[in-house]
């Protein structure tokens, strides 16, 4: 491929085409070609690179905290996870309908590794998301409303088709946060799609939020067309963390505790420490009588415990 060719090809933004177009020439060569078919291929390969750059894109701008694959989820940790019920939210019908979703259970269960693969898979069908834990949406709005920019940032929070709000419950939001939530929710009610978890119950978000009319209103409005998935479980976290699953079976009568650091039992008679025995001569032993008084230190063994 010739210099002036490439120059075009750059000026016309094929960028794509001109990273394949070597390979395709000799592919063509060495297949006989037709010029059509020719032409398809390298129009193929600019689409698909294209769709990767989109992808590449929206993944930077959706801000997941990781990325994560519902192919890389251990689905069988926690049974209580239906899997065709996740793998049909994958298929992002829900997005097309404006519908939500609530996943709700303790920390460690794996809702935020599913809903930033969800986040995802949508981004791979062409959507486009926006994932902020809730301490970030909170800081968003107050940092704004600082610099008098409360629109824009609001504007950032209703544009995308799936917005992800995680970890809510986590701890107590600061003042004006459920104004802030309320908002988002009430402009994207029945438009745009959210997705939310959270590890409390819905009768403690007027606690979190600090505000009970703004979390009746939410309350009111999110779940009306959401999906609830609830999870129960052990924690993944503190499986990886212990060696072992937590809450497994294991022998209700206590280990036999190291040497380093192993205790002598204090409630076992026969483990307990023997008394030193008494010198020769004493009356250790002999039936009790009249209290005697104490013999000279100097010259008799320890009195036993």
């Amino acid at each position: 491929m010739n210099e002036s060719l490439r120059t075009a090809l750059r000026k016309l933004r094929l960028s794509g085409l001109v990273e394949t177009l070597e390979v395709r020439l000799v592919e063509a060569a060495g297949h006989n070609l037709s010029h059509a078919e020719f032409l398809e291929l390298v129009l193929q390969d600019e689409l698909l690179i294209r769709a990767q750059r989109q992808i590449q894109r929206r993944v930077k701008t959706a801000a997941f905290r990781e990325l994560k694959l519902l192919g890389d989820f251990n689905w069988s940790f926690n049974p209580s996870i239906q899997k065709k019920q996740l793998l049909d939210l994958a298929a992002c019908h829900f997005i097309r309908e404006a519908r939500d979703v609530l996943l709700m259970g303790p920390p460690g269960v794996g809702k935020s590794f599913l809903v930033q693969a969800l986040g995802y898979q949508a981004i791979k069908q062409g959507y486009v998301v926006l994932y902020r834990s809730i301490f970030d949406l909170v800081r968003d709005f107050l940092h704004e409303e600082a610099l008098g920019g409360e629109d824009k940032v609001l504007a950032r929070y209703l544009k995308p088709d799936l917005l992800i709000v995680d970890d809510m419950g986590m701890k107590q939001l600061p003042k004006r946060s459920g104004e802030y939530l309320f908002e988002i929710i009430m402009r994207r009610y029945e438009t745009r799609s959210t997705v939310m978890t959270s590890n409390r119950p819905l009768e403690d978000w007027g606690k979190l939020i600090g505000d009970v009319p703004s979390a009746t209103a939410i309350l009111d409005r999110f779940p009306h067309h959401a999906e609830i998935i609830t999870i129960t479980g052990k924690s993944y976290r503190l499986k990886d963390r212990a060696g072992g699953p937590i809450n497994e079976t294991r022998p209700t009568t206590p280990s036999t505790p190291d040497e380093s650091t192993a205790q002598p039992p204090q409630s076992s008679d026969s483990n307990e420490a023997k008394p030193p025995i008494p010198p020769a001569g004493s009356d250790h032993g002999k039936p009790a009588g009249k209290p005697r008084r104490p013999a000279d230190k100097s010259t008799d063994g320890p009195c036993p415990s």
